[in-house]
């Protein structure tokens, strides 16, 4: 018997397309919402409805246009270059990204009566970014449930999976070739399997490239 409602934080990237197939699977019903903070890619917006839109779940996109203004960063910022450098953080972390989209998709949540949240952060293969971590989610579910006194449960089905391993759940769920095919992940904007240059897409592509040696070995016995 499936559980009762969730709502998916929904990019239409790979991690949050695979959570969604994921919570598909698990929920009763199932809605999905999208932050619009002024990212590069308008792409990203339409990628996501159009993910909901074929699989029939009900779509939010709220408007987080603040975020950009108060947090520049290279996701938002043609300005701004895609880059690490040692000991810092990724040009690509938005300070309180997590904290402000999970909170709102929290206050959603209680009036649409879903009391699951689902977020693909991950602490396994990941860029650094702090609020990517269990500890985070663990102490904001908690300040959730108190500050509206409603029982949420934020689920991560990726926060100890790789990339690899991730794109081996998408298979198991019988969405590999949707995810790989349908998702935008790439930093710059590029569709499926992305430029194949940037951060995100070397990440995805070596978890692609790690799952589908492991998948050839264990089809050839």
């Amino acid at each position: 018997m499936k559980q009762q409602k969730a709502i998916v934080v929904f990019s239409g990237g790979q991690d949050s397309t695979t959570c969604l197939f994921w919570a598909l699977e698990r929920f009763a019903e199932v809605e999905a919402v999208t932050f619009n903070y002024g990212q590069r890619h308008k792409l990203e917006l339409d990628c996501a409805a159009d993910i909901a839109r074929e699989l029939n779940v009900k779509h939010h996109i709220l408007d987080m246009s603040l975020l950009n203004q108060l947090a520049p960063n290279a996701l938002t910022r043609d300005d701004i270059a895609i880059e690490q450098k040692e000991g810092q953080l990724p040009s690509t972390f938005v300070d309180g990204r997590n904290l402000l989209f999970l909170t709102f998709a929290a206050v959603l949540a209680k009036q649409i009566g879903a009391k699951h949240i689902v977020t693909g952060v991950c602490e396994t293969d990941f860029s650094g970014y702090p609020d990517c971590r269990d500890v985070f989610i663990k102490s904001l579910n908690v300040t959730l449930n108190l500050s509206m006194d409603y029982p949420f449960v934020i689920d991560t089905p990726l926060m100890w999976l790789n990339k690899a391993e991730t794109w081996e759940l998408a298979d198991r769920l019988g969405a590999f070739d949707f995810v790989r095919e349908r998702t935008l992940t790439c930093y710059n904007g590029v569709m499926a399997d992305g430029c194949g240059e940037c951060p995100a897409c070397r990440l995805r592509q070596k978890g692609l490239d790690d799952y589908l040696a492991v998948r050839g070995r264990e089809a050839n016995g």
